[in-house]
């Protein structure tokens, strides 16, 4: 078999995470690492992949070097600019200096620092067709239905049998990088990905097939999805909580985690919080810890009237001190009485705070109709939980 052309790759990290509720994605802390830790990682396991740029800030610059995580012979840092198009720019500047290539035949990979999960398959794919073609990139078929909108309302359906979802990384041989960042095309246009200033300069680009797992970590959601890509050893157990209380005397409720004044509490030796039982026993269950019952029972050692969110936080504290994290939490509240509608959205905020998960990782849902018994009466509310955890060791 032929040896890989040789190859560098320009990784673009300088984002904000714009679109990440406050939280530095490419920081963000997937298994043992941050995300742009395992970017990196999954370059540099690629036999032909020589040198590394990253753009990026100093802030996530230092944060790898002291990881370890971008040893100096390989990886070199630069700050990135305002646009994707000025990062990749100012990272083919410092690969020009770094590693001189006047003949132009070496390849360049231009990769997203948010696509953590890269295969060496679609790495050494893409190698292989630039150094036939000159230029190629990894996609995707388009699945879903497309359409073109005017405003709020649908304008037409747009043909998908032509259309492809573009991935990174992008190959294209340095002279004809060269050649397109010289341009002025490139000086007086905007362009979202490297495909798309070679097309306006007129140099073919060939697509290789892409993997649905090449994902681009783009909302809070999709650090989840990366973490089960890229931590496939993590043991992940599931356990179901379900409890059930009767409407007491006395007001406010407590149900979710939050209170709604004006409805009846639910009668127990705690604040009645049902929800937040089911989610309690739920991951006790998956830790194989018991039942909250167990570890609070109805009595002195307990007091009256405690905070179920009180509760919830030490089960927490017991899972970790058990090698046990929180993942995802599915919650469904039956009772047909109070409306509930208006309130899943705190209860969900709520949960996902308690638990140390984003807001993506818990569902809250009620069922208010059709009901039997004490629920179906208006006498009680229970919950069901369904909670996924993974171990941290």
């Amino acid at each position: 078999m032929a040896a890989a052309a040789p190859a560098d790759a320009i990784v673009v990290a300088a984002g904000a995470s714009t679109r990440m509720d406050g939280v530095d994605k490419l920081l963000a802390t997937i298994g043992d690492r941050p995300l742009l830790a395992h970017t990196i990682g999954a370059l540099r396991g690629a036999a032909a992949v020589d040198g590394i740029v990253v753009v990026t800030s100093r802030g996530r610059r230092d944060a790898l070097a002291a990881g370890g995580w971008a040893p100096p012979d390989r990886v070199t840092f630069v700050e990135g600019g305002q646009r994707r198009q000025d990062s990749v720019r100012a990272g083919f500047d410092a690969l020009e200096s770094s590693a001189p290539d006047p003949n132009g035949d070496r390849i360049v990979l231009v990769h997203d620092g948010a696509r953590p999960a890269v295969s060496r398959r679609v790495i050494d794919d893409v190698i292989a067709a630039t150094a036939r073609h000159g230029a190629a990139i990894p996609a995707m078929a388009v699945g879903e239905t497309l359409k073109r909108l005017s405003g709020d309302l649908v304008e037409t359906t747009v043909d998908r049998a032509d259309l492809v979802a573009a991935q990174t990384p992008q190959g294209v041989r340095r002279g004809l990088l060269r050649e397109a960042l010289a341009s002025s095309v490139a000086r007086n246009g905007i362009w979202t990905d490297e495909a798309a200033l070679l097309e306006a300069c007129r140099i073919a680009v060939h697509v290789v097939p892409g993997d649905p797992a090449n994902l681009k970590v783009t909302v809070p959601a999709d650090l989840e999805r990366a973490a089960s890509l890229l931590v496939p050893h993590a043991d992940r157990r599931t356990g179901i909580g379900r409890d059930l209380h009767p409407f007491g005397p006395g007001e406010p409720l407590r149900l979710g985690g939050v209170e709604l004044p004006g409805a009846p509490r639910l009668h127990g030796h705690s604040d009645g919080d049902v929800a937040l039982h089911a989610v309690a026993d739920a991951l006790l269950g998956a830790a194989s810890l018991g039942d909250l019952g167990r570890l609070f029972p109805a009595g002195p050692e307990t007091p009256v009237g405690i905070d179920s969110r009180s509760l919830l936080d030490s089960v927490v504290r017991q899972l970790a001190a058990s090698g046990w994290r929180p993942v995802a939490v599915d919650l469904t509240i039956v009772a047909a009485r109070p409306r509930l509608a208006d309130q899943l959205d705190g209860m969900r905020a709520a949960v996902s705070a308690a638990l140390g998960v984003v807001p993506e990782a818990v569902s809250v849902k009620a069922s208010t109709g059709n009901l039997e018994g004490a629920e179906g009466a208006g006498r009680a509310i229970s919950a069901l939980a369904l909670a996924t955890i993974e171990t941290t060791r």
